[in-house]
């Protein structure tokens, strides 16, 4: 069944959940799917600002052909190359082979390589600065190259001031209750997938995402557009705040996230002892995960919010643990910065995991490594009290 929804005059969103879904990119869980988001412009002229990913197609098609009603589609504006804005376009050009294709130099090169069969079709090659006029609406162009792929860009309705903002500022999540997001509690519904979102996949290109949002803070935006996720009307100013902080690296708020590894549950129940000594010594917000039950992308998010990290990791045939180890390399890969991060390590005769962990970390740009390493050899007794109290103290200054 056809499902379009009037956002703006002449503008429409035609987009669609994906609730089948269980991972994103193969990698991130989406235990609520996803919503993919594309615009229709009915104007003099008509523009489909980007398509959609596979798992969609029979919605997409019918929303499209539907809301044209018998107009020819002008232009397909492809603001983000990746598969899942990208899929239809063969579609698009069965149907309308005489429409132009809107993008940039990156994108036409992506496209070329992975998404249209080798035929011939219209393009248009646009680059900072330039307009897409189809009348009543003049869609400026914004490069923003590395959110998060390098032929990512924006464009800018002065008529309405809707930023179409390709990847950005969206979100993890099927879209149920209405399109826009201030039809719907934001904060406990989607924030933390939308810095789950951000983290995981942005995350690395921040240095980059600062020039994109530097481009865009001249701009009147009465309306964010983005491809997943609900639709902004409302308090842009909230999202914008998120995207300032966590392209800067900047936490969200003081607080400590505390991840630990274990075999037998001996450096689980010490994990456990430190988060309530520093919550209670600390006042602060402390989050806990078992490093091999949750998912890294979840702990990542966290660590994103957060200004502390615990690490709490059992030596393992002389190195670390594997699932610290590929989640400290996980943060080594995504770039986190402004962290303040506690080591405690656990070998039953030759514990290693703390220094190894220390080494690495200490590599990490703009964050700092306590140099207090706590060691657990084997379980924690009644003896180690003091010096576990000592050490949590001393992580919350």
């Amino acid at each position: 069944m056809v499902n379009i929804l009037q956002i703006l005059p002449d503008i429409y969103w035609t987009g669609a959940n994906d609730r089948r879904i269980s991972r994103f990119e193969n990698l991130f869980p989406l235990p609520n799917g996803v919503s993919y988001n594309c615009y229709l412009v009915l104007d003099d002229k008509t523009a489909l600002m980007d398509t959609m990913d596979n798992g969609v197609n029979d919605q997409f098609m019918e929303n499209v052909m539907h809301g044209l009603n018998g107009r020819k589609l002008d232009y397909l504006v492809l603001h983000h190359m990746e598969p899942d804005h990208c899929s239809q376009i063969q579609n698009i050009l069965d149907v309308f082979p005489e429409v132009v294709l809107v993008g940039n130099a990156q994108t036409f090169k992506l496209l070329d390589q992975f998404y249209v069969t080798p035929v011939e079709y219209k393009k248009e090659i646009v680059k900072d600065g330039d307009v897409l006029d189809t009348g009543h609406h003049k869609f400026v162009h914004y490069m923003t190259p590395m959110m998060h792929w390098p032929e990512v860009f924006m464009s800018y309705d002065e008529a309405t001031g809707a930023l179409f903002s390709a990847d950005v500022f969206g979100t993890f999540g099927a879209v149920d209750s209405g399109i826009y997001a201030d039809e719907c509690d934001f904060e406990r519904i989607y924030l933390d997938d939308s810095r789950r979102y951000y983290a995981n996949i942005v995350g690395k290109y921040g240095d980059q995402s600062q020039a994109g949002m530097k481009k865009l803070s001249g701009l009147d935006i009465k309306m964010l557009c983005p491809l997943h996720g609900p639709v902004w009307r409302t308090n842009i100013d909230y999202i914008m705040d998120k995207y300032q902080k966590w392209t800067t690296y900047t936490p969200e708020e003081e607080g400590y996230v505390v991840v630990y590894g274990t075999m037998y549950g001996n450096t689980a129940s010490a994990a456990a002892a430190a988060a309530t000594k520093i919550q209670a010594k600390s006042k602060k917000p402390v989050v806990v995960y078992d490093v091999s039950e949750t998912h890294p992308s979840y702990i990542v998010s966290a660590i994103w919010r957060f200004s502390n990290v615990v690490l709490i990791c059992p030596t393992y045939n002389g190195g670390l643990f594997m699932p610290m180890e590929t989640l400290i390399n996980d943060l080594k890969a995504l770039g986190i910065r402004n962290r303040h991060f506690f080591l405690a390590e656990n070998g039953s005769w030759g514990p290693a995991a703390g220094r190894l962990m220390k080494t690495q970390l200490e590599s990490f740009r703009d964050c700092t490594v306590m140099e207090d390493i706590f060691t657990i050899k084997g379980a924690l007794h009644a003896y180690d009290e003091e010096r576990l109290q000592a050490w949590t103290d001393s992580i919350c200054g």
